[in-house]
């Protein structure tokens, strides 16, 4: 690939994680507390106005920044670092970048088969109806799911730069 190809690439990658890590930061400093906030207030609106018109969109655009994060990165990886199987292996070299992309597939992984169809249980959205238990149990799993993520995004963004950086961590 040619290096103007390979930066457009990073490019990609940087900006739509950005975005999907911005959102994972606003999911869990901003928009949970706000949601319990208006809940326990009384004499305002409640949390519909958030839960109806903001989370649906957000969570759209972080799963799908989720999903374009990974593919610009298995893409990076390709093109700059000798191979997506060589980092998932860790081979000599890619340890730090491997370990970022571990990291981020687990992080992928939680946002598609745990945040999201528990968002939906939660929101009632696309047709799925769920009990006050269910939902309950279903906001234990996305809340625990996005907190694993605001975890593990630190050392991931760590591998991340360290790795464009040259730094051997």
């Amino acid at each position: 690939m040619e290096m103007n190809t390979i930066s457009l690439v990073v490019w990609l990658h940087v900006f739509v994680g950005v975005i999907w890590i911005g959102l994972l930061y606003y999911f869990n400093f901003v928009q949970v507390p706000a949601v319990a906030e208006a809940a326990a207030d009384e004499g305002g609106p409640g949390p519909a106005a958030i839960n109806r018109y903001v989370a649906p969109r957000a969570l759209a655009w972080f799963r799908y920044a989720a999903l374009l994060t990974w593919l610009t990165g298995a893409a990076a990886l390709e093109s700059k670092w000798g191979g997506i199987a060589g980092a998932f292996m860790l081979n000599d070299g890619v340890e730090i970048i491997g370990i970022g992309a571990w990291l981020g597939t687990i992080m992928l992984f939680n946002v598609w088969g745990l945040i999201w169809p528990n968002q939906k249980k939660i929101l009632g959205l696309g047709g799925a109806e769920a009990s006050d238990e269910e939902k309950a149990r279903a906001k234990k799993i996305a809340l625990m799911a996005s907190r694993t993520n605001t975890l593990l995004s630190i050392p991931m963004l760590m591998c991340m730069v360290g790795a464009g950086h040259g730094l051997p961590f």
